[in-house]
């Protein structure tokens, strides 16, 4: 459903199945306007909060599972899922270093109608994950500020907070970056000191428990925590047009962040566990602000709560930069009309990708959207299931295709190596309720809708779009 252009050529073909494969061109700026580029550090953290934003939400794997299983899932399911996933980003991006990310990569293998259904897909998922975060905000901010509870203060904290922090993405990715890395470091803090004060309390034996006995073991929470707490290493594909040296920063980045993400799950569910002996049913979202306050004071559970609103800031500034980059980067490649490329003057952002994506977060925020972001994840598990067969198609039709970085594998293991997660991915969508399956279905088919009104409107030269690469065979 969505939560990284190239030199011009001329884009969509008449028809997407007989239209030979497009020699993507790099996303052209639609300004002259020359901008700060993404350094490493600053792409480590934007993602990080692409993916996790810290510890915040393993939780529930323990009460779905038991201590060792949720301690497994987080050492196991980093190989199976995230290394693959990141493995893939680091080759594609930096093949193809511009904004747009995985659109490109379907366009480029499959050409222009999967590319296009890729993006609303990808697109659709991310901005409804993204409403999550304000509401995330307001629901810890609701506990000093009561009438934040409900009515009309609660509807208009969100739509403040919402505008607040997509100003601060307008103002510039650089900026955005830096702020990841000054979030980051400050929300993990609080983690850091509970596991140093939890060694003394640890009992190792509590790590092997399986889980109390005589409560039924719910694989449906414990997989959807793990996928959705080490998901959306593709993301940042998106920002690649705006990466210093993409082809070398980009690999590097995703080894960092990676490791760092894992490291950043496991150190805490390791000394909680192993220091905290609590009723298996306790361990909700949020349990750790009350581990904090048992290990250490309130002091750290009030301080891990305000890292928790930090964390929930830099997973809507980094997921929001993606989404509005790939506004821009599908408006560079001529899947939306020019005027969604625009830039700010000032600033150089996309600054109608940034509006869009905030003004459908902003009316899913106040919607009762569970079944909605149900939805959105089962969209963004067929995306993924498009980005694999593109990564494994290019391999195959595009051998000679320059790849900076190259996963190191020939074609069996590759194959192997995507359908392991893509598996998962079928598992996930095959226990998917009724409704998600309407709801997703409805959004497939406006997504194959608005395709072909945006291939009518070019046809017709209603609205301006750029040319988005003639193909050559490669």
């Amino acid at each position: 459903m969505t939560t990284m252009k190239m030199t011009e050529t001329e884009a969509m073909q008449t028809s997407a199945a007989a239209s030979p494969p497009v020699v993507l061109p790099t996303t052209v700026a639609t300004t002259t306007i020359k901008s700060k580029k993404l350094t490493l550090i600053p792409l480590i953290f934007l993602i990080y909060f692409e993916v996790a934003g810290g510890p915040y939400g393993e939780e529930p794997a323990v009460k779905a599972a038991g201590p060792l299983y949720a301690l497994l899932g987080f050492l196991i399911f980093p190989f199976i899922w995230s290394v693959p996933e990141a493995l893939i980003t680091a080759e594609l991006s930096t093949a193809f270093p511009g904004d747009g990310g995985f659109v490109i990569w379907a366009d480029r293998a499959f050409g222009s109608f999967f590319g296009s259904l890729m993006g609303s897909w990808k697109f659709l998922s991310g901005v409804i994950n993204i409403a999550a975060f304000p509401v995330l905000c307001i629901d810890y901010l609701k506990k000093v500020i009561h009438p934040l509870e409900s009515g009309w203060p609660r509807s208009l904290a969100i739509m403040v907070s919402t505008c607040i922090l997509s100003f601060l993405n307008f103002t510039g990715l650089t900026i955005v970056g830096y702020v990841a890395v000054l979030l980051g470091l400050v929300s993990l803090s609080p983690f850091i000191i509970m596991s140093l004060a939890a060694i003394p309390k640890i009992k190792p034996h509590r790590w092997f428990s399986s889980g109390q006995k005589g409560l039924k073991k719910d694989w449906n929470l414990f997989f959807n925590t793990l996928f959705w707490n080490l998901n959306f290493w593709d993301n940042v594909s998106t920002l690649a047009g705006e990466v210093d040296r993409p082809q070398k920063t980009f690999p590097v980045a995703l080894l960092v962040a990676v490791i760092f993400t894992c490291v950043a799950y496991l150190i805490p569910l390791f000394a909680v566990i192993g220091a905290v002996n609590v009723d298996q049913s306790q361990w909700d979202s949020g349990f750790h602000a009350t581990a904090a306050e048992m290990i250490a004071g309130k002091w750290l559970k009030i301080w891990l709560e305000v890292g928790a609103v930090l964390s929930a800031i830099g997973l809507f500034e980094a997921q929001l930069s993606s989404s509005a980059y790939q506004i821009l980067g599908m408006a560079d490649l001529g899947f939306l009309p020019k005027f969604f490329g625009l830039r700010s003057k000032k600033f150089n952002t996309p600054w109608v990708g940034i509006l869009v994506s905030t003004l459908i977060t902003l009316g899913v925020s106040y919607m009762d959207f569970e079944s909605i972001v149900a939805s959105a994840n089962f969209l963004y598990s067929l995306g993924m299931l498009l980005e694999f067969a593109a990564f494994i198609w290019l391999r195959m039709k595009k051998p000679q295709l320059k790849r900076p970085y190259r996963v190191p594998m020939k074609l069996p293991g590759l194959v192997i190596m995507c359908l392991i997660p893509s598996g998962f991915l079928v598992v996930i969508m095959v226990v998917a309720t009724k409704i998600v399956y309407l709801v997703s279905g409805l959004m497939t088919l406006g997504a194959i809708g608005w395709y072909f009104f945006m291939k009518f409107l070019k046809a017709k030269n209603v609205i301006k779009f750029n040319d988005g690469g003639e193909n050559e065979e490669g």
